[in-house]
C-alpha cells in the first residue's frame, strides 16, 4: 500500500512537472529595447509620464503575449549595448519571441557615450540588433522614432530631452508655433527603414504614425498628448511643464494602441491576440 502511495505521489509530480513546463511556456515574450519615449516610468504620487512601451500590454491578450519592456530613459542604440542591457535581453529570449527595436531620440544628441550616425555607426548597431535577434530564433521588428510634438518654424536647440522633466511651465520655449509639424529627426528617422529593407526585417513607421496623429490633432490638441501641463493644471507638477517629447497617461495609450494595430499588420499572427 505504501509503495503504491509512493509510485502515485511520483507520478503526480511528474505529470504536474511537465504541466508546468508546458503551461510555462504557452506565452509569447515581445521584448522592448529603446529610449524613454517607450520606457517605463515613476507613478508614485500620482505621477503622469508613461511610455508607450509601459501601456502596450493593455492592447495584448496577456494569456498569449507578454511584453517584457527594457527601453530606459536617455539610452540610445550604443549606450543600450554599453551597459549591458541588450545582453541581459538576449539571456532571457526563447524561440518565436519578438524584440522590438526604436532608437534615434538620443542617438542623435552630442554626447560621445550616446551619439551615432545614421548610415554609419546607428545602422551598424541596429543590424547588430536584428542579426542577434534571429540568432537565438527571435524575430526583430524594427521601428523608427516616434516624432516630437514640433510645430516651431526652426526646432529649438535640444541637447538632451531628459533635462525637459526638471522644467517648469515658464522654462518652456517661448518661439511662435506655426500649423505644420517640423521633423527633428532628419536621417535617423529613415535609417530604420533602411537597414529594415537591407535584412528583409519587420519595420513598423512610428515615425509617420505619430506624425499624422499629432499633425491630425494640429497645434492645440497635440498638446493633450504630452506632458504640456499649465500651472495648477496637474498635481504631480504644480508649477506646470511644456514638454514636447514625452507622452503623458492619455497619449501614451493612444500611441501603443496605433503601434499595436501596425504591429498587427506587419506580423498579422499577432492579430490573433490583439485586444
Amino acid at each position: 500500500m505504501l509503495l503504491r502511495r509512493i509510485k502515485f505521489l511520483a507520478i503526480a509530480a511528474v505529470l504536474m512537472l511537465l504541466f508546468t513546463s508546458a503551461t510555462g511556456n504557452k506565452t509569447t515574450t515581445i521584448f522592448i529595447i529603446g529610449d524613454s519615449t517607450a520606457a517605463n516610468k515613476d507613478t508614485t504620487g500620482g505621477k503622469q509620464e508613461r511610455g508607450w512601451g509601459m501601456v502596450l500590454q493593455n492592447y495584448f491578450n496577456p494569456d498569449y503575449i507578454v511584453i517584457d519592456n527594457h527601453a530606459v530613459n536617455g539610452r540610445s542604440s550604443k549606450s543600450f549595448i554599453d551597459e549591458g542591457r541588450w545582453d541581459r535581453v538576449l539571456e532571457k529570449m526563447k524561440p518565436g519571441d519578438y524584440v522590438v527595436i526604436q532608437f534615434g531620440h538620443n542617438d542623435e544628441k552630442p554626447k560621445a557615450d550616446r551619439h551615432t550616425d545614421p548610415g554609419s555607426t546607428f545602422d551598424y548597431n541596429l543590424a547588430k540588433f536584428v542579426r542577434e535577434t534571429r540568432e537565438l530564433g527571435g524575430i526583430p521588428i524594427l521601428m523608427n522614432c516616434v516624432v516630437r510634438r514640433n510645430f516651431f518654424v526652426q526646432a529649438p536647440e535640444n541637447d538632451d530631452d531628459e533635462k525637459l522633466r526638471t522644467t517648469t511651465f515658464k522654462d518652456g520655449v517661448k518661439m511662435v508655433e506655426g500649423d505644420t509639424l517640423i521633423d527633428t529627426h532628419g536621417l535617423y528617422r529613415v535609417a530604420p527603414r533602411d537597414v529594415a529593407q537591407r535584412m528583409h526585417c519587420h519595420f513598423v513607421d512610428a515615425n509617420q504614425i505619430t506624425h499624422d496623429l499629432e499633425q491630425g490633432l494640429g497645434r492645440e490638441a497635440s498638446k493633450k498628448l504630452h506632458m504640456w501641463f499649465l500651472p495648477g493644471e496637474e498635481p504631480s507638477v504644480p508649477a506646470g511643464r511644456q514638454d514636447n517629447t514625452h507622452y503623458n497617461v492619455y497619449g501614451a495609450n493612444v500611441v501603443a494602441r496605433l503601434l499595436a494595430d501596425a504591429m498587427c499588420q506587419e506580423v498579422p499572427v499577432l492579430s490573433k491576440y490583439r485586444k
